[in-house]
């Protein structure tokens, strides 16, 4: 109180409150608590109070341009002046409010008011403010409150999942959540307690879904009664997007390695494809599987498993796309495909219940791979099948070889006795073949050979065996063939074999053919070596005897061997 009254009475003002200028006694400006300066009407200095040291300091340093403007303006209107001057120092800038205020005796009064903290608080909390929002947005999608009734009274101006931030506010959060089996999605909105990464599915303005993330806290009044809630959404839709195909992808290596582990554990090649028919049905929930192959024929069913329906569509739909999904009688099939290099080499078709949902991006990913690992296996198998071949037959005629011969007929000879069949085993050998190769030469008794094999290929069926043993020997498997049936065959080459005389190396040494018969009757017990025996020893009867016929052994018990001619 004393220093106010000090002041009023130092500092005048003429013509009462609405007075634009002041009188100023002696006392008056060393007085002022605040900074204070007296200038003239060109902006000298004439005047100031020690609290105002900073200011004159500035303006003999000419670091305030601008306030002999507002001085000039204040003299010339007779009305105050409002300013703002930032003086450097060493801990910081210092900013002042000047007022500029008339005198009677013309001058220019200079009140000045350190706001240096005030801005300093204003700046900081200002930033604060900036920072919290840029922390909010960079964590979070959206921010939001709720009031009393549960409706939104703030969103994030930027809006949610589409919405604008008008047309979320004044709603109650239900109208946009996606109801879920047991999960309760307002709790974030309505708990009294703090909720933290609350896992809520809301609806998207474009109609779609969005997982989101909420994290929330109750807004309390003074007695502790709820008044609202105020929290912050996180949307996950993209993560938890990228968590089910993660998911679904290692599902999908999951079943195909169960089943290329199936298929690799397989010994036998014969087996592989059964098996893996198997294994994809239990793998893929079928109700069964069909493998084909791929030939010169086309397609041909090479394994089987479980249930199946009419496959003659999926062959037509498999020819105009890769995959197929469709419903064929009481089954849905789902089929592809499968390939080697880029080859198409057969084809997997997986049956299931006809009320199975279509086959989903993933099964297709998954029946891609599939396809792979089986086209794979189908490769291996014909492999397999090639070197099986190489080493059961004969590489020029391609018919079996001596040891692939042996092999299969020790294994019909056995079933023989069990069936009570007969059957009968030819031996032939040509006759002045020599001379064929060395008048005409190898290619040319290679041609005779191949000649040979086509006579025997003529007047056999499917279930006959025919082998060359080597050099110009061959041997033919009669299956279930009597006496007279060997009979009618031996007669039928014979005559068949008057073609080979083209190949003859001399007129007086045609190419012929010599035969040797052993019948097998199942009232006459014998080992295969005691067959082999006699159809060897007719042969080289009709060696004996002049070449180009054929000979019937007579039976075991008849030995010493006399050569037998019905």
């Amino acid at each position: 109180m004393p220093m106010m009254k000090r002041l009023l009475g130092a500092v005048g003002l003429r013509n009462g409150n609405q007075a634009s200028a002041v009188t100023l006694s002696d006392v008056a400006l060393p007085s002022l608590p605040m900074p204070a300066l007296i200038l003239s009407s060109d902006g000298r200095l004439l005047s100031a109070n020690a609290a105002a040291r900073p200011l004159v300091e500035a303006l003999r340093r000419d670091h305030l341009p601008g306030l002999a403007a507002s001085v000039a303006r204040t003299l010339g209107s007779g009305q105050s002046q409002m300013d703002v001057v930032m003086l450097p120092g060493p801990g910081g800038p210092t900013v002042y409010d000047l007022s500029v205020l008339p005198t009677d005796d013309g001058a220019a009064l200079v009140l000045a008011k350190d706001v240096t903290l005030e801005n300093n608080l204003r700046a900081t909390l200002v930033e604060s403010r900036q920072r919290y929002k840029d922390l909010v947005e960079i964590s979070t999608d959206f921010a939001w409150e709720t009031g009393p009734d549960g409706a939104f009274v703030f969103v994030s101006p930027r809006g949610a999942l589409g919405h604008g931030a008008d047309q979320l506010v004044g709603h109650p959060p239900g109208e946009f959540i996606v109801d879920q089996p047991g999960v309760d999605g307002l709790i974030p909105f309505r708990s009294d307690k703090p909720v933290e990464d609350a896992e809520v599915w809301m609806r998207r303005a474009d109609g779609g879904v969005a997982c989101v993330f909420i994290s929330s806290s109750p807004l309390l009044d003074a007695q502790g009664r709820r008044r609202g809630t105020r929290g912050i959404c996180r949307d996950v839709t993209k993560e938890r997007e990228r968590d089910a195909a993660l998911a679904r992808a290692n599902n999908r290596e999951r079943l195909l390695a169960y089943i290329v582990r199936t298929i690799r554990d397989v010994v036998d090649p014969a087996d592989i494809l059964n098996i893996a028919a198997e294994a994809i049905t239990r793998a893929l929930g079928g109700v069964g599987c069909q493998i084909f192959r791929h030939g010169q024929d086309g397609f041909a069913l090479a394994a089987k498993f479980g249930q199946s329906g009419d496959a003659a569509p999926v062959l037509a739909g498999l020819a105009v796309a890769e995959i197929f999904d469709s419903v064929i009688g009481g089954y849905r099939a789902g089929a592809l495909v499968t390939r080697h290099h880029g080859a198409v080499n057969g084809l997997v078709v997986i049956w299931r219940d006809a009320e199975a949902a279509p086959w989903a991006e993933d099964e297709q990913l998954l029946l891609a791979d599939l396809g792979n690992q089986i086209g794979i296996a189908n490769e291996q198998i014909l492999n397999h099948e090639r070197i099986l071949t190489l080493s059961r037959t004969d590489a020029l005629t391609g018919l079996f070889n001596r040891r692939a011969f042996f092999e299969e007929l020790s294994r019909r000879f056995s079933r023989l006795s069990r069936e009570h069949k007969p059957a009968a085993l030819i031996y032939v050998d040509l006759d002045n073949f020599k001379l064929v190769n060395d008048v005409h030469g190898h290619k040319r008794g290679d041609e005779a050979l191949m000649a040979v094999r086509d006579i025997l290929l003529q007047h056999s069926r499917p279930s006959d065996l025919i082998a060359r043993l080597g050099g110009d020997e061959f041997a033919l498997w009669l299956e279930g063939a009597d006496e007279q049936t060997a009979i009618n065959r031996c007669e039928a080459i014979i005559v068949a074999a008057r073609a080979l005389g083209a190949f003859s190396g001399a007129p007086h040494s045609p190419l012929t053919m010599s035969l040797g018969v052993a019948v097998h009757a199942p009232d006459r017990p014998e080992t295969l070596n005691d067959m082999l025996l006699r159809a060897d020893e007719a042969m080289y009867a009709v060696k004996r005897e002049g070449k180009c016929d054929y000979h019937l052994a007579p039976p075991l018990c008849a030995l010493p061997f006399e050569a037998a001619r019905p």
